[in-house]
């Protein structure tokens, strides 16, 4: 496993929508899910998205727009139209129990087909704490291009899940899990120095086998040396290399995942404290205990109380 993986084991696509709008300016479209994550892919057509901060971007064909939740926000044919009188639409379809697929999937809002606009929405539910990390990297909103021929074999798949019955909304929510992961992969290549240390790292050919061997067996009880062996370089060039790339010690960055899923495995399972201690690596309750305390500034009990208060 690699760090994206794993980050995004945690988050997945629920109740996603297939829409087919013919839109008849002026529209806008509020997305109220409050989901951690919400994808918009334009099809056809397009509009301005805009943000609680001030935030606006204009998205056509081809585009992938991923906002992070959970505050609201819009689509709009353009910016202007919120100012005057408008036919308004929403997505809440995590807070909606009408809003199924099957009432928005192929709906056609207004009449003017000189207006099209397609849209794939894809609103991401949480399972935990574990995609937190993830978040914390992307900024609140992100935009990719895609060829519209990419777009168009969406949509063909995107309207056949949305006309079959048996597994369609299943078969919608992975397309949709497969769409993020895609996007995300591409958003990070494009921002080169600027994505993630743990996502550079992956294109490392010396860092890259030590960071899959580790995020694929956090449980053992890994070492700068036990990390350069599985990268095949001596300890010293592993720990020079590691450093300049990821911006930190090796051990330190061991460390931050490690407290990271402890902090995931404190609040979301049952795990005893020493359970959670092997878990994450750790030989002993004691010492996870008291470098978690360093870390946080809190013993792991109180951390889950707090948590769960």
């Amino acid at each position: 496993m690699d760090p994206l993986t794993s980050l995004l084991s945690g988050i997945r696509a629920e109740g996603s929508v297939v829409s087919h709008a013919v839109l008849t300016a002026p529209w806008s479209v509020r997305f109220t899910d409050g989901a951690p994550l919400t994808m918009v892919s334009v099809l056809r057509g397009g509009g301005t998205l805009l943000l609680p901060d001030g935030t606006r971007r204009t998205v056509g064909a081809g585009d992938t727009a991923i906002v992070r939740g959970p505050a609201p926000f819009l689509l709009a044919d353009r910016p202007t139209t919120l100012d005057g009188p408008h036919t308004e639409y929403e997505i809440a379809c995590f807070t909606d129990a009408e809003c199924t697929a099957e009432k928005l999937g192929g709906i056609r809002w207004g009449t003017d087909p000189h207006g099209a606009t397609a849209l794939v929405v894809g609103a991401y539910r949480a399972s935990g704490h574990r995609h937190e990390r993830l978040l914390r990297a992307l900024p609140h909103l992100l935009v990719v291009s895609e060829d519209v021929e990419v777009c168009a074999w969406l949509e063909t798949v995107a309207a056949d899940a949305a006309r079959l019955s048996a597994g369609s909304q299943a078969l919608m929510d992975r397309l949709l899990d497969w769409a993020l992961v895609c996007t995300l992969r591409t958003w990070f290549d494009q921002a080169g120095a600027d994505a993630p240390s743990w996502y550079r790292g992956l294109a490392d050919p010396v860092l890259a086998p030590a960071l899959r061997a580790f995020h694929s067996r956090p449980d053992q009880s890994w070492t700068v040396a036990s990390l350069a062996a599985q990268a095949g370089v001596s300890r010293a060039l592993f720990a020079k290399r590691f450093t300049g790339l990821m911006g930190c010690p090796p051990l330190a960055y061991l460390t931050e995942c490690r407290m990271a899923d402890a902090e995931a495995l404190l609040t979301d399972t049952d795990l005893s404290i020493a359970q959670v201690a092997r878990s994450v690596g750790y030989a002993d309750a004691f010492g996870f205990s008291a470098a978690f305390k360093r870390h946080k500034g809190l013993s792991p009990s109180t951390f889950r109380a707090a948590a769960a208060a």
